[in-house]
């Protein structure tokens, strides 16, 4: 089993230097789950020769283009395939409605026919098992509510996910601001955690910042990527502590223990 990272920096990181921090998750079977689709996403799997044809399923967190941007291009292309595929996907039950009526209808819903589109035109929408869990390659995933942008005094809806790959635990943030006091049990729990950090000297709140992060116990930051950061110079993430920042490209292996 491997974790590919197709793109490791910020929703506006440019693409010759890197792409939109969307992950790739590859069962030793060949199937393939895209984790969050994002604008980037057509060009970041082709730098590993991958096309629409090679994803199964997908999973997405929230609503920002980084994330969900390039559905419209999966849903297009695995429909219009011969013969046409519907991939999998995967979101909390909560962002189903909105995630269509107010992020894809635009573009997906005109197709030929009397009828106009509907979700399940392009996926098979996947129900998950007390709105916190789904299961894809025999592993369960559980969704982490995170705390990520308002609209108004309305949180929007925003999930990690947690899963374990032969007994090794491991944490996705995807998007959220700096609350430990908050993931911490996950924190404890995984043993490799991917935390999204932002290294801008000027604080979005949306996410966390590097100097946030340093506070953060030695113990929890000896197990964490840093991924999702923006362009420019790096901190020396492996001084404070860190396992590292994520590159682009690179792949983390898991392996059944003997």
């Amino acid at each position: 089993m491997k974790l590919i990272f197709l793109g490791s920096g910020s929703a506006f990181s440019p693409l010759k230097e890197n792409f939109q921090s969307n992950m790739l998750l590859e069962a030793p079977s060949g199937k393939r789950l895209l984790i969050d689709c994002g604008t980037d996403a057509r060009l970041s799997l082709a730098k590993f020769n991958l096309t629409h044809k090679h994803i199964n399923a997908v999973y997405i967190s929230h609503f920002h283009a980084d994330h969900a941007g390039g559905l419209e291009w999966l849903g297009f292309s695995t429909k219009f395939e011969s013969p046409p595929q519907k991939p999998k996907l995967f979101t909390h039950p909560r962002m189903i409605k909105r995630l269509w009526s107010r992020v894809l209808s635009g573009g997906l819903q005109s197709l030929k026919g009397k009828k106009p589109a509907t979700f399940s035109s392009f996926f098979k929408i996947a129900k998950l098992k007390n709105k916190k869990y789904f299961t894809w390659a025999s592993i369960r995933f559980e969704l982490v509510k995170t705390i990520h942008v308002y609209n108004g005094k309305h949180l929007l809806p925003s999930f990690g996910l947690f899963f374990e790959i032969y007994k090794t635990k491991i944490f996705i943030t995807t998007d959220t601001q700096f609350t430990p006091q908050y993931l911490m049990p996950y924190y404890q729990e995984a043993d490799i955690i991917f935390q999204d950090c932002e290294t801008l000297k000027k604080a979005s709140k949306v996410h966390p910042q590097f100097k946030s992060l340093t506070t953060l116990p030695e113990k929890i930051k000896s197990k964490m990527w840093l991924y999702h950061y923006n362009p420019g110079h790096l901190p020396h993430a492996k001084a404070h502590g860190f396992r590292g920042f994520v590159k682009r490209g690179q792949i983390f292996y898991f392996k059944k223990l003997k």
